[in-house]
């Protein structure tokens, strides 16, 4: 792994000692097909920490300092690799080979109609039964004047879930020295096919034992977003903010609107919607801000993606029990998945999401942390 990778004694003890930083790989466990799977700490020059295992390219973990300079890991996860094998709702993974929800499992493209896997109810959720989420990519830790790298790839096959053409996949994350984990995606296919690469993880800036996050302040830059019908499907329409609970153009607690009788906050149980962003094409423009008042943590998402998909953590019911023996009840947590729209297969109004042979798909997220 080079001279600059960093040895460190513990798997996941987020309370050693800080080291030099680096990146180190350790064992995480084996797939029940014998394959062995790796955990990869990464630590910045602040101290600030990413463990990333190569199952699904989960983050497992992600420390943000407070504003009296106390690290907490901000992200919901377990402690070991069986509790991922056993089902989650994709904490902390990378989400392909698309993001978000396609209606009926099918859309059209050229003259062909393609089946998709149908994985929630009758619709295609999150790129199928067998997603991104659940394939071990090849790792490759790297150390620069960044900061700590993890290079991932995967190969999907052609039919892979339904879909067509042989994608080839590239995640990098890079835990910066100025506290940002950096998400950069790359993929190449050889025939035409859709795309939509995402992170899922699931914030609390309280840290673990956060309790819910309706006190979190959140802004969101944009000035529109799609609402959806029952089944969460986008309606196609381009609706403005302007007088609904989806207005988060100015920072406003999680809990001030989230309850409000309205149809949109009905069909979600709570805020699980796209919005369409207000940004520069091809710049990292900011998707959203969120702050926890108690800490004083504060998190910026930028991205080169059109949209964001908000969810509160709505179907979260105490069933699962996370890192540290802690249950994960409703609206514990808040997603920020940056991406295309939903269901843009079969919207042809809305962002493309087709990749072509000899073009590359490029898309950038960055979750930046500070305090105030």
């Amino acid at each position: 792994m080079g001279d600059e990778t960093v040895i460190i004694r513990s798997v996941l003890a987020m309370n050693v000692d800080t080291p030099a930083a680096g990146i180190t790989r350790m064992p995480f466990g084996a797939l029940p097909d014998g394959r062995d799977v790796d955990l990869y700490l990464l630590i910045n020059d602040n101290g600030a920490r990413a463990s990333i295992t190569g199952y699904g390219g989960i983050v497992t973990s992600l420390t943000a300092a407070d504003r009296r300079g106390e690290f907490a890991d901000v992200v919901l996860g377990f402690d070991d690799l069986d509790h991922y094998l056993a089902g989650h709702p994709y904490f902390g993974a990378i989400i392909g080979r698309y993001g978000n929800r396609i209606a009926n499992g099918t859309f059209e493209l050229g003259r062909t109609t393609f089946t998709l896997a149908q994985n929630n109810n009758n619709n295609h959720l999150h790129g199928g039964a067998i997603g991104f989420d659940k394939a071990l990519w090849s790792a490759k830790p790297e150390f620069n004047a960044e900061g700590p790298r993890l290079r991932l790839a995967h190969v999907s096959a052609n039919g892979d879930e339904g879909y067509p053409g042989r994608l080839e996949v590239f995640v990098e994350y890079t835990l910066t020295h100025d506290n940002e984990l950096r998400v950069d995606y790359r993929a190449t296919t050889d025939e035409p096919t859709h795309v939509n690469l995402t992170n899922h993880s699931y914030f609390n800036l309280a840290g673990p034992d956060g309790g819910d996050i309706l006190s979190h302040e959140v802004l969101i830059n944009a000035d529109h977003f799609t609402p959806v019908d029952e089944g969460l499907i986008p309606t196609g329409e381009i609706r403005s903010v302007e007088g609904t609970p989806m207005d988060f153009r100015e920072p406003a607690t999680i809990g001030a609107r989230i309850d409000t009788d309205d149809k949109q906050l009905r069909f979600g149980s709570g805020y699980d919607h796209n919005f369409v962003l207000n940004r520069v094409d091809g710049e990292l423009s900011l998707a959203a801000r969120v702050i926890e008042p108690t800490t004083g943590r504060v998190m910026e998402v930028l991205t080169s993606e059109p949209g964001v998909q908000f969810y509160t953590a709505n179907f979260l019911d105490g069933g699962l029990t996370g890192k540290g023996g802690t249950a994960y009840g409703r609206r514990c947590a808040l997603c920020l998945e940056t991406q295309h729209f939903p269901d843009s297969p079969n919207k042809p109004e809305f962002p493309t999401t087709v990749l072509r042979p000899g073009e590359v798909y490029e898309s950038t997220t960055v979750y930046r942390f500070s305090a105030i």
